[in-house]
């Protein structure tokens, strides 16, 4: 049997173990190391076995995930989301949909000291949801803002995604971090402005909220300080070349644990509880990039990679249909799969077609965040909308998950107009990566 039917048979039988729901880093390691066996020899399997899951749990650049996870759990832990959330609140919660608005703006700020999707969406829920139907908010327009601008963490550098893709394609994170900046601002505004449209043609969708002067709307900017100090911190230490990745991840964790204990606003038990989530999270991260790597060596010695590049090439088709032929891929694999997965699956696979196309990977590693930010939101896997479910349960009494679901829609549109926008004008991304690299 040729190695490309190998490789195919242990695709296949990987997809249909995922549907048993067997941990996605688990299914990769097991069909990466039989695999592998099969092609070159049982200790040769054994070897990279215990090599690449070594290799990846010593990784100095992968110290970045736990340090930038406990970042985010000691802002969650420290009350920082919900001050956040005040300060949106009081500039635009008297506007029609403005409490959604602020919601999405709140995501955006704190996905700058998380990097996590779904722990935003978690935090944001917890905050923002209540509020929302204390002022009569339809449950789709709240929920929908929620789930949907918890995607925002996944651009948002720190990125756990950004990350994980430059670890892989062996790119600078500095510079995915920088690339990532205008996208997830972009896709801010475009979220505000599809709440604008839906709350103009459904006025009952979002009423307005109670007034505040401008006094109390500029005193409230006092809750944004910390959370632009230490992103300040973090960035402009990274972009100035003063830290590296890791360094900048060390500094944000303990500028964020200072902020929290200067103003008294952590506990013993959370500051306990952010540890043991960013444990929890830590090791499910790192435990799928070892699986990831384990299945990607299995993929090159069958080949798979190259001739897929090799048959692309074949048809002639020009760059632009290409990348939108990889842009769909992951958008539907993205509905199926958890996004960190499917990129860590997929980037062995289609990074060697775009590079040898002539795309920029730093573009390309932004806009494949982008398009699996849809699928965070979208059916049938749609994790940010499980978890909205789930804390909606807890802090106002649940809200159907068909509703969750219909709220996304406008969303959706927004995030698609944000991809082509950054495909038609690619140096959005680009120039200031250009500007400071």
């Amino acid at each position: 049997m040729s190695p490309t039917w190998i490789g195919i048979i242990g695709i296949v039988f990987m997809l249909v173990v995922f549907l048993t729901r067997m941990p996605v880093a688990y299914v990769m390691a097991m069909v990466g190391f039989v695999g592998f066996s099969v092609m070159i020899s049982f200790p040769a399997g054994l070897a990279i076995l215990s090599r690449d899951i070594y290799d990846v749990f010593s990784s100095y650049g992968l110290t970045t995930i736990p340090l930038f996870i406990l970042m985010g759990q000691l802002a969650f832990n420290s009350g920082i989301s919900k001050r956040l959330y005040d300060t949106g609140y009081r500039f635009m919660g008297s506007t029609r949909g403005g409490l959604a608005m602020a919601t999405v703006t709140a995501c955006t700020a704190f996905g700058a000291v998380c990097g996590s999707s779904p722990a935003t969406a978690a935090t944001m829920a917890t905050v923002g949801l209540p509020e929302m139907k204390r002022y009569s908010y339809s449950d789709e327009l709240a929920a929908g803002a929620v789930a949907s601008g918890g995607g925002l963490g996944m651009i948002m550098p720190p990125s756990v995604v950004l990350i994980v893709y430059g670890v892989l394609a062996e790119q600078s994170i500095g510079e995915l971090f920088v690339a990532g900046i205008v996208p997830a601002v972009l896709v801010t505004m475009l979220f505000i402005l599809a709440i604008y449209i839906r709350c103009r043609l459904s006025p009952l969708q979002g009423p307005p909220g109670e007034r505040f002067t401008w006094g109390q709307k500029l005193r409230s900017l006092t809750g944004m300080v910390d959370t632009l100090i230490v992103f300040v911190l973090v960035m402009g230490g990274l972009f100035a070349g003063i830290f590296t990745p890791t360094e900048a991840a060390a500094v944000g964790a303990f500028g964020v644990l200072a902020v929290s204990l200067v103003r008294r606003q952590l506990s013993w038990k959370g500051f306990v509880n952010a540890l043991h989530e960013t444990l929890r999270t830590a090791c499910m991260v790192m435990m799928l990039i070892a699986g990831a790597v384990i299945f990607g060596k299995f993929l090159a010695v069958t080949r798979i990679p190259f001739n897929i590049a090799m048959w692309i090439g074949g048809f002639d088709l020009p760059p632009g249909v290409v990348m939108g032929i990889i842009i769909l891929v992951y958008f539907f694999g993205g509905c199926f799969m958890d996004a960190l997965a499917f990129v860590m699956l997929t980037i062995p696979i289609f990074f060697p077609v775009v590079t040898g196309l002539g795309f920029d990977p730093i573009w390309f590693g932004v806009i494949i965040v982008m398009v699996t930010e849809m699928g965070v939101i979208t059916p049938p896997v749609g994790i940010n909308v499980y978890v909205v479910y789930g804390v909606a349960q807890g802090v106002v009494g649940g809200i159907p998950l068909e509703s969750i679901f219909k709220g996304i829609l406008p969303f959706l549109a927004a995030v698609i107009l944000g991809v082509i926008i950054m495909l038609i004008f690619p140096d959005l991304i680009l120039f200031l990566p250009r500007l400071m690299y």
